[in-house]
């Protein structure tokens, strides 16, 4: 039988060469370009994979329509123009090519690092100009100095390695760097302001997540040498452009190279006005090179479903067997949360994650329970690039390891679950279960016993177990008008450590305030 391949977006031909090349299988390729969304529509119900790259608009209508669909193909990384959720709920796996630029983007940062020491591009004007002005533009060397790479995944550490060839200190952040991973990597690590506070060149490499938005913001630029440069060919939003515009107005930043903005096109855009910055139009996977190895990756994925049954880089959650779903799918949303909450207690890099099944779920197939508990640690940094099918990769490509062991005694509980995440100088454990018509409940916080629906907004606070503490809370939540909706307490021993467990109606402003409240030592917000 045929399958029927429709390519909607421009693609390298030799990108989908491994297509054109298959002869074991019956391949009908069909390249439709500039499709208007009704004329997709149309059409989608009589092939097996869309192929496409940012241009088309992958949305529920045209899913929906797509009855005979089984892959769709992103010849690129990010899938924000297809909907996942629809695609999971059709049973259409979806695959990206998340290595293909790797080498394109690094050797882009690294000729805007270069490009903004020597100050190339403003010389050049100037000479378009009729201008021949050297002493404007003396520039700096690279060699000796230091550039900090904050997000230390596959792009950032080909940049620190041309960094280094050019002699330069790299100093890098990454939320599952170790001190073993850096010295491995040959560079120093520590948090994002111990960058800050000694690179002479910065360099932004996470992706666009809720924690990352403004990671690059006014504070941190307060931090920062007199006369560093920044560069972002990541996403547009993990540098606060307000905060960059002023750092360079006052003299702290001596340049900025952007690739990306907040806003694109970014035409327009107020940084382009300043003589200190350089910037392109989102060029950093912009090669030849590039756009031919995305597509050959996904093509090579295609030929893989199809020959094998199986991908190399899905990014969404294939059909589980309903005889596993039925037994294992109401602990799903509870392992994921707890998975969660478990990562929220450090801010340390994880080296290992522990998952222990107890009582009857112990008697199951819990493999797709222990990805989906994965994506939970994992999702605080890694945002929806993490998914059920590709948890275990992402966490071995970063050297963490998993283990799962199940026992069929129950305790306190018909079937619990219970997450460990363990660094290079913590370990926290969360334990939950469900309880028979009441849902998911968090009953264990490390040694602390507690009742906690995981769900909406949590504040989790260390304190010591003295009279007036959580009134002094309670008080000091209240000066920032949040509302608190549950309190649990937990403590090991009378007088000594204890912690509350906060459900609340609206987000805190500022967590500095509430651990300077007399007696507490910590709090984070957690969001489930």
């Amino acid at each position: 039988m045929a399958i029927n391949i429709l390519i909607s977006d421009p693609l390298s031909e030799d990108g989908i060469y491994p297509l054109r090349q298959e002869k074991e299988l019956d391949l009908n390729i069909d390249i439709k370009t500039g499709l208007q969304p009704e004329e997709l529509k149309a059409i989608i119900a009589n092939y097996d994979v869309l192929l496409v790259r940012s241009q088309t608009k992958v949305t529920r209508d045209i899913i929906e329509a797509a009855d005979n669909l089984k892959l769709i193909g992103r010849a690129g990384v990010g899938v924000d123009n297809i909907d996942l959720e629809a695609a999971t709920e059709k049973g259409i796996i979806v695959v990206n090519a998340p290595d293909g630029n790797t080498n394109s983007a690094a050797e882009h940062t690294t000729a805007m690092i270069f490009a903004l020491a020597r100050h190339i591009p403003q010389a050049f004007i100037t000479l378009k100009e009729g201008r021949w002005d050297r002493k404007k533009f003396v520039g700096v060397e690279l060699k000796n100095k230091t550039l900090g790479v904050i997000g230390f995944g596959r792009i950032g550490q080909e940049v620190a390695h041309r960094a280094k060839g050019n002699r330069m200190n790299v100093i890098a952040y990454d939320p599952f760097l170790t001190a073993e991973k850096a010295e491995k990597a040959g560079v120093d690590y520590g948090s994002v302001e111990d960058v800050a506070k000694v690179a002479d060149f910065i360099t932004v490499h996470t992706p666009l997540l809720d924690s990352t938005r403004h990671m690059i913001n006014e504070d941190i630029f307060n931090v920062m040498k007199d006369g560093v440069r920044i560069i972002n060919c990541a996403r547009g939003g993990i540098i606060d452009e307000e905060a960059l515009y002023n750092a360079i107005e006052s003299g702290k930043v001596a340049g900025a190279a952007l690739d990306v903005m907040e806003e694109e096109p970014f035409v327009g855009n107020r940084l382009l006005d300043l003589p200190q910055v350089i910037a392109t139009p989102h060029l950093g996977a912009s090669t030849v090179e590039a756009q031919e190895s995305v597509a050959v990756d996904v093509s090579n994925d295609i030929l893989s479903y199809f020959n094998v049954g199986t991908v190399q880089n899905p990014v969404n959650m294939p059909s589980v067997p309903k005889d596993v779903v039925a037994k294992v799918e109401p602990f799903f949303e509870l392992g994921e949360k707890i998975g969660a909450f478990a990562m929220n207690l450090t801010e340390e890099a994880v080296n290992e994650i522990n998952i222990y099944y107890s009582g009857d779920v112990a008697n199951y197939d819990v493999r797709p329970l222990t990805n989906n508990t994965v994506k939970g640690v994992l999702t605080r940094n890694l945002g929806n690039h993490v998914n059920n099918v590709n948890a275990r990769y992402l966490a071995d490509r970063n050297g963490i390891k998993i283990s799962e062991q199940k026992s069929t005694q129950a305790r306190a509980f018909l079937s619990s679950i219970t997450v460990e995440v363990i660094t290079e100088n913590e370990k926290h454990s969360v334990k939950g279960t469900l309880l028979n018509g009441l849902g998911a409940r968090i009953v264990q916080v490390d040694q602390y016993v507690v009742d906690v629906v995981p769900e909406g907004n949590l504040l989790f606070i260390k304190h010591t177990d003295k009279p007036g503490v959580i009134g002094r809370v309670g008080t000091s939540l209240a000066e920032q008008n949040v509302n608190i909706a549950t309190m649990q307490v937990g403590r090991a021993d009378e007088g000594g450590d204890a912690i509350m467990m906060l459900a609340i109606d609206n987000t805190v402003e500022s967590l500095d305030f509430v651990i300077a409240t007399e007696g507490v030592f910590d709090a984070k917000e957690i969001k489930l």
